[in-house]
C-alpha cells in the first residue's frame, strides 16, 4: 500500500507538506491511555456503502491507514452484521504489521471481538477455525443459550439481557488486558455506543464520490442529543480526506 497521505492540518500542528510514513501515522496514534476508536469510510453525500458493502468506497490509502489503526490496537471489534455483509475472514494483519506488533511487544494479530444479540453465527466458520488468536463473541442472555456450540472456538461473553450494552463490552475487553479497541462497525454497533458515552475516536475517510439513494449511513439508531465532535487532524491523499474527531 504506497498511496501518499500527506497532513493537511492537525490540532498538535507539524510539517503540511510532506508525505507521511507509516511510522508518523503510527506516532500520531500512540495512546498514552485506553481508548476505543470508531473506524468508517462514507462517501461525500453520507453514504457508509457503495453497492452494500463500505469496502466499495474505499481506496488505497483508505485501506493503508485502515491497516495503520489495525496495527496498533489490542482488539478489533465488530457487529455480526458487518462480519457477514463485508465477508470477514479470521482476524489477521499484515506480515509487515505482524513483524511491528512483535517489535513492540505486542501479539502478532489483535483479538476478533465479534457482537451479536442472538448469537446467530457458524463456528465452524473460518473466523473461528482459522483464527490465529481465540475470538471473543459478546451477546446477550438469550444468544447465550447457544454458547455451548463455540466452547472450541471462542469466548462467549454475556453483556446485556436484551442488547448489548457497550459498556459492559469496555470493560470486559479491559479486564483481559485489552485496551486499544478499534471498532470497525456497523451502524448500529457504532450507535450503540455512542448512546452509552463509550467511544473516544471516530476516524472518518470521506470518499469523492456522491452515491445518492437511500442507503446507509456511518450511525444508526436514536440518540439523546446531539454528540458534537472536535477535529484532531485532517490527512489527505489526492481527493480523499482522512478526518480524525474525538467525541466527549
Amino acid at each position: 500500500m504506497t498511496s501518499e497521505i500527506r497532513r493537511l492540518w492537525s490540532v498538535r500542528g507539524g510539517d503540511a507538506t510532506a508525505p507521511l510514513s507509516d511510522e508518523e501515522i503510527i506516532a500520531s496514534l500512540a495512546a498514552a491511555e485506553p481508548v476505543l476508536r470508531v473506524n468508517f469510510v462514507a462517501s461525500v453525500d453520507g453514504a457508509a456503502t457503495h453497492h452494500g458493502r463500505s469496502g466499495g468506497l474505499s481506496d488505497d490509502a483508505d485501506k493503508r491507514h485502515f491497516e495503520l489503526l489495525r496495527r496498533v490496537c489490542d482488539v478489533v471489534l465488530v457487529g455480526a452484521g458487518t462480519v457477514r455483509v463485508e465477508g470477514y475472514g479470521a482476524m489477521r494483519v499484515s506480515d509487515e504489521s505482524a513483524q511491528w506488533r512483535v517489535e513492540h511487544g505486542m501479539p502478532e494479530h489483535p483479538v476478533f471481538a465479534i457482537v451479536s444479540g442472538s448469537l446467530d453465527l457458524d463456528p465452524g466458520s473460518e473466523i473461528f477455525t482459522d483464527a490465529p488468536v481465540r475470538p471473543i463473541v459478546f451477546t446477550t442472555s438469550r444468544g447465550a443459550e447457544r454458547a455451548t456450540l463455540f466452547e472450541d472456538v471462542a469466548d462467549v461473553v454475556v453483556a446485556g439481557s436484551e442488547l448489548v450494552h457497550g459498556p459492559t463490552i469496555v470493560s470486559a475487553l479491559r479486564e483481559r488486558g485489552l485496551g486499544g479497541i478499534l471498532c470497525e462497525g456497523g451502524p448500529h454497533l457504532f450507535g450503540s455506543l455512542v448512546a452509552d458515552g463509550a467511544v473516544d475516536e471516530l476516524f472518518l475517510t470521506v470518499s469523492p464520490t456522491l452515491e445518492g439513494g437511500d442507503g446507509v449511513r456511518i450511525l444508526a439508531g436514536e440518540l439523546a442529543a446531539s454528540v458534537p465532535l472536535a477535529l484532531e487532524s485532517v490527512l489527505a491523499s489526492h481527493s480523499t480526506l482522512l478526518l480524525r474527531y474525538r467525541l466527549p
